[in-house]
Order: structure tokens, then sequence, then C-alpha cells
């Protein structure tokens, strides 16, 4: 996410570093840059007025045109501005109640279904004992598709069918987690193509019915602009207490998250960055900014990887990370984790000076399904010998696997060049963090 706008502020911000000592000149030259960028990225026109006004005012001062490293200095007045536009630091979600009652809204399409079910599983993760209600009657598919979902989660998921009323779904299921000892009730209410008196009529009732600790827009952030006029539309008739953009990783340009909160005044609580269960993150401002400016965003990469890393493996890995001896077999159990970790352009745009334009091209493409399932064909088709030491595979031996494999020598060609990039990648990546941030990162 934020690919292109995270490419073109780094190339301003080059600039300056280029120049050396800075006029107010080439301050207002480069702001102008930033304001074409954001535009780009479909911000929104007064946040971007509004931001620009406030670094200028800081970036036109004594303390950075007078710094000894003044283009450093407009990096961490933008990095800090971006901050206070994406809400300034996490707001978590309230769970006051007994049971405390969250009431996801939003227009059909944006993913509230899928999202409910995922809220519910990282509330079970953080101790909480969830309840899902289906209360989307006007969805046909809307009702068995959580009832799935919870299933598959193993959360409990209350319903009525879709012949009664969703505010009396919503109360009956309110008191039935009382009763039970639910502590938290996520209702998935209904959406709309688009927003209309009916359906905002409807959620009223429902927000009458259940006095909701937290009522949430689901947002779809490839919307852009239109994300947040629904946003302060929702806002307007139910009062929202917080957002939930999903699609954020779809989203190239990154508009919506860095519009909506500055103009609805509604704190982002989540982020969707995937369809898996787990791809729902708490929203951190500044862990965002960081990746936008290119800086990366090393705190979640250690939360992912501590997460998909058991001890031996991590002492294993980082002994091989120092001394440069990743093999093949080291290589297929790395994307093994990496899968776990999510896709691998958000984890390289977390590492530092991998964002933006660092890409490695054909990655990606490693890790679909059909791909992996070849890469692990191929390297078991391989000796001890060649695993270990791929510079002995010449061309009879690519032969030998790709029959033995069911693949092309080509795909061996490519195998090879992807696991040079990727030993390229981890050599670059413990230069740059050290073995101490590296025992941190995978050694907890």
């Amino acid at each position: 996410m934020f690919e292109s706008l995270s490419e073109r502020l780094q190339g301003v911000f080059q600039k300056l570093r280029g120049k050396g000592v800075l006029r107010e000149a080439d301050v207002d030259e480069a702001l102008r840059e930033v304001r074409l960028a954001l535009l780009e990225a479909d911000v929104n026109f007064k946040v971007v007025r509004d931001f620009l006004l406030r670094v200028r005012a800081r970036a036109v001062g004594t303390e950075v045109l007078s710094s000894l490293t003044p283009a450093q200095a407009v990096v961490k007045i933008v990095n800090e501005e971006l901050i206070a536009t994406l809400g300034g630091g996490l707001s978590k979600i309230s769970l006051s109640g007994s049971p405390t009652v969250v009431m996801l809204v939003g227009l059909q399409g944006s993913g509230k279904t899928t999202t409910a079910a995922k809220l519910a599983w990282q509330l079970r993760k953080a101790g909480q004992r969830p309840l899902l209600v289906a209360a989307d009657v006007r969805r046909p598919a809307a009702i068995q598709q959580l009832l799935t979902l919870g299933k598959q989660l193993d959360i409990p998921v209350y319903s009525e069918g879709s012949q009664v009323p969703p505010p009396q779904i919503c109360a009956n299921a309110a008191k039935r987690a009382r009763e039970m000892a639910y502590s938290v009730v996520i209702l998935d209410t209904a959406g709309r193509l688009h927003v209309d008196d009916e359906m905002m009529a409807e959620l009223e009732r429902v927000r009458a019915r259940t006095s909701p600790g937290e009522v949430l827009l689901v947002a779809d952030a490839m919307t852009g602009q239109e994300a947040v006029r629904v946003a302060e539309e929702f806002h307007r008739r139910v009062g929202l207490t917080g957002l939930i953009l999903t699609k954020v990783d779809g989203d190239a340009r990154g508009g919506a998250a860095l519009s909506i909160r500055a103009v609805t005044g509604v704190p982002i609580k989540y982020i969707g960055v995937g369809e898996k269960t787990d791809a729902l993150e708490p929203f951190h401002p500044e862990r965002l900014a960081s990746r936008i400016l290119g800086m990366g965003d090393v705190l979640s990469l250690i939360e992912k990887a501590q997460a998909a890393y058991d001890q031996k493996q991590a002492q294993k890995l980082e002994e091989k990370l120092r001394t440069a001896s990743l093999d093949l077999e080291d290589f297929l159990e790395q994307l093994r984790q990496v899968k776990k970790m999510g896709p691998l352009s958000q984890v390289l745009e977390m590492i530092p000076g991998f964002s933006g334009a660092a890409r490695f091209p054909g990655y990606d493409d490693a890790l679909s399904d059909k791909q992996f399932k070849r890469l692990e064909a191929i390297i078991s088709s391989m000796t001890l010998q060649e695993r270990h030491n791929p510079n002995i595979i010449d061309g009879s031996r690519k032969r030998r696997i790709a029959r033995g494999s069911g693949t092309t020598p080509q795909e061996i060609n490519q195998l090879l060049a992807q696991f040079r990039q990727m030993q390229k990648m981890m050599k670059m990546a413990a230069a740059a963090r050290g073995p101490r941030d590296l025992h941190r990162m995978f050694g907890g």
C-alpha cells in the first residue's frame, strides 16, 4: 500500500538531501511536489492544504534552515505531521460494557461480515469471549457466510434467520450474551449499495435497542474519497466511535487512510491488510507514517516474526543470517514462515531501505500457492549436496531436477534467481539491523 506516494515522497526528500544548505525557496519547491504527490494519492484537498500549512510553518523556521542536516529536519517534521494527520497514536477498542456491544456498520461490499469474524478472532486472542450476531437479513448469503466463518474459527454465532427484524435480533443477542457470560457482542448489520434513510433508520433502531459501546464503520479503502463521504454521513446519523479500513493492501494510493481521520475526527482503529483471519491489524499512525516515508516499520516486523517463528527456528535463522550461510533448504523454510507473516510486499515495506522503489521482481509469485508447490517439488528433487551448495547445479543437473519435479529447466533457473535475491535481502537486513536487532527480531 502507498507504493506510489512513498516513492514520490522519497524522491522529493532525496533532492533536498542533495542541496546541503536549504533556502526557503527550496522548501517551497519541495512542498509543491509533496502537494502533487498527496493529491495524486487521492488525499482530500482540504487535508492536503492544512497538512502543508503546518509543515511549512515549521520547515521555514530557524531550526531547520540553520540545521547541520536540514533535509533530515524536514523529513522529521513531515513524519510528525503525518502522524498527527493519521490520529496521533493507537486508538484501542473500548471494552467497558458487560457485555460490550460492538456494532459494525457500512455499505454493502465493504467486507463487513468478514471483518466481524476477523475482529472476533482478534478479541478472542486477547482473552475475550466474543459472540457474533447475524443481523444482516437483507443480503441472502450474509447469515450463512457468518455461520460458516464462525464454525471455521470456533466462535459462536447468534442467528434468528431472515424473518425477524434486525433490531429485535440484536436485542435478543445482547440478552443471550449476558445470560451466557459472553464479554463482547459483535453485530454484523446490513449494508446497502448507497447511504439511504431506510438504512440509517434501521441502524438507529439497532443502536437504541442495544446501546453499543462501539459503533465502527467498515469502509473500503479502495473507494478513495467516497469512503470519506460515507464516513461523514454515517457519523452524522449514528455517531461513529471508530473506523475499520478494509482492503488497504489493495490500495496503492492510500488517500482514504490519510483523509478519513482528519475529515471525520473519528479514529481509525483497525486496518484490513488481506483476506486471512489474522489480516486485521490495530492501526498505528506512527508506524504507517514511517512506512510511507520509506523508514520501514521494524516494530510490526518484529511482532509478525515472533508470531511466525518458534524459539529453535529463531536461533537457527539468527545464526544463518549472521554467517550468511542460508541454503535452499533454509530458503524453502523461510518461504513457509514468510507466508505466515503475510504478503512479501507488506513484509518488505517494514524493512528500512526496502520500501518504495526497492522491489524483488517475481518474489511475490514465489509465494502463491501454485508456485509454492512447484518450489517444494523442485527442491525435493535435488540431492542434499545440491540443496546445500546450489552453485554446483549445472545444465545436466537442472534437466534431471526438472524431470523429477515435473517442471522445466527455466523454472529451475527462476528458483535459483529467487534464492539469490533472498540471500541478498537477508544480508542487507542483517547489515542494516545488526546482531542485537536480529536477536530481538527473531529471538524474542
